[in-house]
């Protein structure tokens, strides 16, 4: 897992933040790496700290130029500099990483990076006002808190395989994407520009932690856990959803359209041509309709499966029913209302040829976020980090030479 450093240009544009990585003692391989790209996007310069051989996520797909898919996608734009932890030497140039940084990303298992040398009591003597973060599996107390974990591991813990279990059978189910990572990603990347702020007013640096246990919970708590919130109403969710999820089928494929106001339900059945649907008393509420749901959804079914795609999506729009057709991942680039937007950014790098990425989603109107370059190769940037770290070119050379720090020169 990498450990990352950023320096900060403002309080979210230009500070660094760096992280490295051990395969044995990660905990997972996405949290970290996710939350600092997108810091990256707003303006931080982030530093990748790996060890020889690289990151676990550099070995996991197709390459291309060198870079897996999915490892340049959350490493874009970032600088990579290699470090053995295992030598006095290279935790020396931690060390001297450490003081220049205003944020520390770690991913490590629970007590492992302390045993490493570079604890959080240990970095604040070093930099008092670094903002360190912890990110686990599963907090640092339980009987799972030392364990290894993976995405459907949280899955399995939080819930998630109930919510996504099969509405008729119930059997359990799991998001077929990587889900627990990148929302504690976004937990994370929201928590450091937070305790950036605070250090810009109080200036006091501090230690976030947070865990991917948690910070599932926290997600899927509002709907998901509703049954959960007021203990002397507790009733099991499951029992309350319906069996049919929102997608139809048409003639010529699948739609998705939902009512859930009194207006939205009118404009479907006018769109529908159920005008009489209007009036009757299984529908004609909110809480009728949710009485009522499967009921509901299998009268909308049918009608729907006798339209054309395009022809009833336009009557459910002119209607102000909320809509769409369901897009396949390779239908996404050529949709209309991506394109509108420009919500794909395609750009040109050296070894790379044309490289897709979604735009980071927040737009600044002053501090516009960006994709600043390609993910980096492996110590692509060591020798140039350590330059500006005050390394003479002499000690450098040795440096390397001992392989306590190792640099990819063709990429220099």
């Amino acid at each position: 897992m990498p450990m990352y450093s950023s320096r900060w240009k403002a309080v979210t544009r230009g500070q660094s933040i760096f992280g490295s990585w051990t395969k044995a003692e990660s905990i997972s391989n996405w949290e970290a790496p996710v939350a600092t790209m997108m810091l990256a996007d707003q303006g931080a310069e982030v530093i990748k700290v790996e060890p020889p051989g690289g990151e676990q996520m550099r070995h996991m797909g197709m390459p291309h130029n060198g870079v897996p898919a999915t490892f340049y996608s959350c490493n874009r734009g970032k600088k990579s500099i290699v470090i053995d932890l295992k030598t006095d030497a290279g935790k020396r140039a931690l060390t001297d990483l450490i003081r220049e940084a205003d944020v520390l990303v770690q991913n490590f298992r629970p007590g492992a990076i302390a045993r490493m040398g570079f604890g959080e009591d240990v970095v604040r003597k070093l930099n008092p006002t670094i903002i360190y973060v912890s990110i686990s599996g599963f907090g640092e107390n339980g009987p799972y808190a030392h364990k290894r974990v993976y995405d459907p591991v949280i899955q399995a813990l939080s819930g998630a395989t109930d919510i996504q279990a099969n509405r008729e059978t119930r059997k359990p189910a799991m998001f077929r994407i990587i889900i627990a990572d990148k929302v504690t990603s976004l937990t994370a990347a929201q928590a450091i520009s937070s305790a950036l702020f605070h250090r810009e007013r109080k200036g006091e640096g501090q230690h976030i932690k947070l865990s991917m246990l948690e910070t599932m919970l926290a997600f899927f708590w509002p709907e998901g856990m509703g049954g959960l919130t007021y203990a002397d109403r507790e009733f099991d969710v499951t029992k309350e959803q319906g069996t049919m999820d929102l997608i139809f089928e048409t003639q010529d494929g699948f739609i998705t359209a939902g009512a859930v106001s009194n207006k939205e339900w009118v404009g479907m059945c006018r769109a529908l041509q159920r005008e009489e649907l209007i009036e009757d008393e299984r529908f004609a509420t909110s809480s009728a309709r949710m009485k009522n749901a499967d009921l509901r959804k299998q009268i909308v079914a049918d009608e729907l499966a006798s339209w054309q795609s395009a022809e009833i999506l336009q009557r459910l729009d002119d209607n102000d029913v909320p809509s769409a057709p369901l897009l396949t991942r390779m239908e996404l680039l050529d949709h209309q209302q991506i394109k509108a937007n420009a919500t794909v950014e395609r750009m040109t790098y050296e070894g790379f040829g044309e490289v897709r990425q979604a735009m980071p989603a927040a737009r600044f109107d002053l501090t516009p976020a960006s994709i600043s370059g390609p993910a980096p190769q492996l110590g692509e940037h060591s020798r140039e980090i350590l330059l500006r770290l005050g390394y003479e070119k002499e000690a450098l050379d040795e440096l390397l030479a001992s392989k306590a720090v190792i640099a990819n020169d063709n990429n220099e």
